[in-house]
């Protein structure tokens, strides 16, 4: 798993700990089972497995889902503001609705 993985940044004295470091412990903490993220973060995941492993941590289930689009087919995501699944809601979808969104 180390080649596929290679170097990971985990902590730096200017940035505190990585996006990595801290998904892990925090799953953990909260008990997560099931991690369902975009596509575009499938190759953190073996990272994140590895960081499991060596923390004694359990690993979830992970899930990844095709990159969900607005209606000019810019991706959603929480950092550009994007609407929550309860936003959807609120505006009528049904709950099939949003599982074709995420392609399932």
């Amino acid at each position: 798993m180390v080649r596929e993985v290679g170097d990971v940044v985990l902590a730096r004295r200017d940035f505190g700990t990585s996006y990595h470091l801290s998904v892990v412990v925090d799953d953990a903490a909260q008990g997560i089972t099931v991690v369902t993220r975009g596509e575009d973060l499938a190759e953190a995941t073996p990272i994140h497995v590895l960081l499991q492993s060596l923390l004694g941590l359990p690993t979830p289930t992970y899930h990844h889902h095709r990159l969900v689009r607005d209606e000019t087919g810019r991706r959603l995501a929480k950092r550009e503001d994007a609407k929550a699944i309860r936003r959807f809601r609120e505006e009528g979808a049904m709950p099939q609705d949003i599982r074709r969104m995420v392609g399932l």
